[in-house]
C-alpha cells in the first residue's frame, strides 16, 4: 500500500471534471500519472475501447455526478455495492471505481508491456472494464470525522508495531522502501485533486502514512524481500500479523473515506 490506486486517482480527478473544476484533458492526464496509456472498455453507448476524456465524458452523460472509490479485499467488501459479478472483479484486483447514478462500475486491468531486463524499457498499459453496478450504500464506508478519529488510534498502533520491528536493524531493503516513502510524501504534498475538503486531504496523508507503516512492520513494502526483523519464528510473524491486520484495515477505510469525500459533502446536504 506504499503506491497510490490507480481507482484512487481515476475516482479523484474524476470527482473534479463533474464537479466543474478540471478539465477534460486535465484530469486524464492526471489519472494516467506515468502510465503509458488508459483505455475504458464496455460503456453504455460505446461499440469499443475508448480514451479517458471522452470515458469521463461517457459517465457524465450517464448521469454521475460523482465517483466513489472501493478497496476490497477477501472478507472485507469495503466500498462495494453489488451485485456480485462486479463485487467478484474489484475483489480479484482489490481495487474499484464506482459510478453508482451511471449504474456502472469500472475494474482496472493492468499490463506491462516491452522487452529487454531493464525496467526502463516497459510500460504499462491499463484498461478499466465497465460493469453494471447497483446505486446502493456502499460496504463499510466511514465518514472523514470517523475516518480521522480511528486513525489517531491506528497510527500510535502502527508506530508501536514498527518500534517493535526495528527497522533500523531491519535490512537495507526496508530502511531504502521507508525512505522511499517519506520522499515520495514531500514530493507529492499536492494530494487528492481541486475542489476536495482540506480535512480529505488531511485524512488522506495519515491514512498513507500509517499504510506505509503497516507495509514496512508487515514485511510486505520492502520490494517483497519479506525481511521480518532478523530471525522470528512462524507463530512470531503470525502473530505480528494478526496484530496489525486492523490497523490495516483502517489505513484502507481512511483512504476511501477520504477518496470519497466529495459524494458524502454532497449527499450530506453540505455546500
Amino acid at each position: 500500500m506504499l503506491d497510490e490506486h490507480r481507482s484512487g486517482r481515476f475516482t479523484a480527478w474524476g470527482n473534479a471534471l463533474l464537479a466543474g473544476y478540471a478539465a477534460p484533458d486535465d484530469a486524464a492526464h492526471h489519472i494516467t500519472g506515468s502510465d503509458a496509456i488508459h483505455r475504458v472498455t464496455g460503456l453504455p453507448g460505446e461499440s469499443g475501447p475508448v480514451g479517458l476524456t471522452l470515458a469521463l465524458g461517457r459517465l457524465r452523460a450517464l448521469g454521475a455526478t460523482g465517483l466513489r472509490l472501493a478497496l476490497p479485499v477477501p472478507g472485507h467488501p469495503l466500498g462495494l455495492s453489488g451485485p456480485p459479478e462486479f463485487n467478484a472483479l474489484a475483489l480479484e484486483a482489490e481495487e474499484a471505481v464506482l459510478a453508482p447514478e451511471a449504474g456502472v462500475g469500472l475494474v482496472p486491468e493492468v499490463r506491462a508491456a516491452g522487452s529487454g531486463p531493464d525496467a526502463a524499457d516497459l510500460h504499462v498499459e491499463v484498461v478499466w472494464r465497465c460493469s453494471p453496478v447497483r446505486d446502493a450504500p456502499p460496504a463499510d464506508v466511514p465518514s472523514l470525522g470517523e475516518a480521522e478519529r480511528e486513525l489517531a488510534e491506528a497510527l500510535r498502533e502502527a508506530t508501536e508495531a514498527l518500534t517493535r520491528l526495528d527497522v533500523a536493524g531491519a535490512g537495507p531493503a526496508a530502511r531504502a522502501a521507508l525512505e522511499a516513502y517519506r520522499a515520495r510524501a514531500e514530493r507529492d504534498r499536492a494530494i487528492l485533486a481541486p475542489g476536495y475538503p482540506q480535512r480529505a486531504a488531511r485524512v488522506l496523508e495519515l491514512a498513507q502514512r500509517v499504510a506505509a507503516l503497516v507495509s514496512l512492520a508487515s514485511g510486505t513494502g520492502d520490494g517483497g524481500s519479506h525481511e521480518h526483523g532478523g530471525a522470528m519464528s512462524a507463530s512470531g510473524i503470525a502473530a505480528r500479523a494478526a496484530a496489525l491486520r486492523p490497523v490495516e484495515r483502517t489505513a484502507r477505510r481512511a483512504l476511501v473515506a477520504a477518496y470519497n469525500a466529495p459524494v458524502e459533502r454532497r449527499e450530506r446536504g453540505r455546500p
